[in-house]
């Protein structure tokens, strides 16, 4: 939750251009309350209502549907990133330095650069900067590796 209230401090929280009016107005509280109470599939179940998630997006000067899966997707990598922020502070706090990438998510058809890192050990001070400095879906170590790819860290 410390990382979620840094993230709105420093105007830096990740809000998706998939999310309505609606869904922008009520993502803060209900990121806070999967967070402090529940988990992220009420996270997607929540967003999946209300019509919190936009049908359509541009792209490339066209008009495509948002897909189905689109809550899931967001709910999932946000709590995702929370959680190994979290993970990341309680490891330095420990006295930890490394933590190993593993397959939090089973995926259908993983990706061969998200095969790779499994396994891998990582610097939790580079990748709690790393997570903080780049909200949303991309980062410099590919940490997560991208939407859906099911992987997370974990102390070795």
């Amino acid at each position: 939750m410390a990382e979620v209230e840094l993230d709105i401090t420093k105007a830096k929280l990740y809000v998706s251009l998939r999310l309505s009016e609606i869904g922008r107005k009520d993502y803060v509280n209900l990121l806070k309350e999967a967070i402090s109470s529940h988990d992220e599939t009420w996270f997607a179940q929540q967003l999946s209502l209300n019509s919190r998630i936009n049908l359509t997006e541009q792209r490339k000067n066209t008009t495509v549907k948002i897909p189905v899966t689109a809550a899931e997707t967001l709910a999932e990598g946000e709590f995702n990133r929370f959680y190994i922020r979290g993970l990341c502070l309680r490891a330095l706090d420990e006295g930890i330095s490394d933590l190993e990438v593993y397959r939090a998510k089973d995926v259908i058809n993983p990706r061969p650069n998200s095969q790779a890192k499994i396994g891998t050990k990582v610097k939790a001070e580079k990748l709690l900067e790393d997570l903080r400095v780049n909200p949303g879906i991309d980062t410099a170590l590919g940490l997560p590796n991208g939407p859906n790819s099911g992987l997370s860290v974990k102390l070795s």
